[in-house]
């Protein structure tokens, strides 16, 4: 069964009330109101990761940036370069730009070592930080999703998690494995009376690749002890499960472990289709437990609008990233690079050396770089995401809901590996020999020609696309295959607006006249 966004009445601000909880396999606050998530991951602000700051092999874990930092700066500038970090990078006025443009929660990684010492004792100054931003948060209306980004040892033997060694040794070592437990526990005691965490989000992304297969009774077992130490202090929030190899795969979830708990599974650089989400999708009505889609992002425009529509036809919340990194075209806030980042970079990857003086200043510019008002605002990306006067729409990002709702048409040649489930007429904008088509737009450029997909539709046959109701009709212009306009008449439709060939026609784009 697909869902409408207009199911969902008012589904944002967040509501403070009571717990958000599972029902039915759908989220509900605490007025019993339906739920459709839409957020962003604070992604970089307490575990750095080394592609947000242009940083390549060397200097990509959060250990590897920061003994960069202190080469460059020297231990005690370094220091306070991340007290300054912390306190800059996500700010109040960041919940606020977050909470103003239409988003209901942050989901926070979370770097155990920001909150426990190697030796396993709490810090509490990392605590403070996690309790600043629920207050802010709190004040601007959005619920905090609490993610264990990196377990001690580390979850996933890659540099997203900070593990010390590149091993995910938190299933090889039972200290570790004792001291996640821990983390969670003083995590669920902290908060258990908290109504702005929206719930406790266990592991990010746990044993890819072929640990994935060498650790999975252990992942699914370490999931039950985490899940009974969480429960022993807090019945009420909500705890949400990925699955492995980065939490793409389901094969563990065979059972509930308990009812008021979410499954989580990230997308990225795939076709934006129902096939490509067609496994969650049935283990969610296998299990009964809502599903979410707690990462996604790093693409242009047109794949982002296309990706989030699927979602939430497939009523299926989600959270965008990351919100902000440096000189990017893929997040809604582009932090300007320092005059002098290059050299930064060139000697993190082994060149030439750079005088503390001259480190300290590019870092100094930097900090300042960082605050809200100091970014480049990417308004593109948040409408693409939330269907609010997207700039350019895709013809082949038409809606999910199926023939005679979503499009019509009297025959079809689908296109192989793109939507080609639907009785839609997709083809190569320029003839050529194709495998498959390249969805990694990482750095958000545009399609290439060799990737540009059309809209075969004959004289009658109709799309529909999915845009938010502020979204003005008569802003649009509908260009064909030689990005002229098209014969087409545009009405408006339940969900958006439908696009009725008047011609034999193959269309290309949907743009927004002023950013033409």
């Amino acid at each position: 069964m697909l869902f409408d966004i207009k199911d969902f009445t008012n589904p944002r601000p967040a509501n403070f009330t009571g717990y958000v909880r599972a029902q039915d396999a759908r989220l509900i606050d605490a007025s019993g109101r339906k739920l459709l998530l839409r957020g962003v991951g604070l992604g970089n602000w307490l575990l750095p990761e080394g592609y947000m700051w242009k940083f390549g092999p060397g200097a990509e874990s959060p250990r590897e940036i920061e003994k960069l930092v202190e080469i460059l700066l020297g231990e005690e500038s370094a220091e306070s370069f991340w007290n300054d970090f912390r306190e800059i990078f996500i700010a109040e006025a960041d919940i606020a730009r977050i909470s103003e443009s239409g988003f209901d929660h942050v989901r926070l990684p979370i770097n155990s070592r920001i909150i426990m010492t190697d030796a396993g004792e709490p810090i509490e100054a990392g605590f403070l930080l996690i309790d600043r931003l629920i207050e802010w948060c709190r004040k601007h209306n959005l619920w905090v999703l609490l993610d264990l980004h990196g377990a001690p040892g580390g979850q996933t033997g890659t540099n997203i998690d900070d593990s010390p060694n590149n091993k995910p040794e938190l299933f090889m070592e039972a200290r570790y494995w004792d001291q996640t437990l821990e983390i969670w526990r003083l995590l669920a005691t902290r908060y258990a009376d908290e109504t702005v965490v929206l719930g406790y989000d266990l592991l990010n992304e746990p044993l890819p690749n072929e640990w994935q297969y060498k650790y999975a009774a252990e992942l699914a077992r370490l999931y039950q002890e985490l899940t009974a130490v969480i429960r022993s202090v807090d019945k009420n929030h909500l705890i949400v499960y990925e699955g492995s190899h980065w939490a793409t795969n389901w094969d563990i979830f065979t059972e509930v472990w308990d009812e008021n708990s979410l499954l989580q599974f990230h997308k990225y650089w795939s076709s934006p289709d129902t096939a490509s989400i067609q496994k969650f999708l049935d283990i969610r009505d296998y299990l009964g437990l809502p599903i979410y889609m707690g990462e996604g992002g790093e693409n242009n425009v047109e794949w982002l609008y296309t990706a989030f529509r699927l979602f939430e036809s497939h009523d299926i919340g989600w959270n965008f990233w990351p919100w902000k990194k440096i000189e990017t075209l893929t997040s809604p806030l582009s932090v300007r690079a320092p005059l002098g980042w290059d050299e930064i970079r060139s000697f993190a990857q082994g060149g030439d050396t750079v005088s503390r003086e001259r480190a300290g200043s590019i870092f100094r510019e930097l900090l300042t770089n960082f605050r809200v008002d100091n970014c480049i605002w990417r308004q593109e990306i948040v409408s693409a995401l939330l269907a609010e006067n997207p700039t350019v729409i895709p013809a082949w990002g038409f809606g999910f809901k199926g023939v005679g709702e979503s499009y019509l048409t009297r025959h079809a040649t689908p296109l192989s590996g793109v939507r080609e489930a639907e009785s839609v007429t997709l083809e190569y904008r320029f003839a050529h020999e194709s495998g498959d088509h390249n969805f990694a737009q990482n750095d958000g450029r545009d399609y290439a020609e060799s990737e540009q997909i059309v809209v075969h539709l004959n004289r009658g046959e109709w799309l529909e696309y999915v845009v938010s109701s502020s979204t003005e009709l008569g802003s649009y212009v509908v260009e064909n295959s030689d990005e002229e306009k098209a014969s087409v008449t545009l009405t408006e439709s339940a969900h958006g607006f439908k696009i009725t060939a008047e011609e034999s026609v193959r269309l290309f784009k949907i743009r927004l006249i002023n950013s033409i």
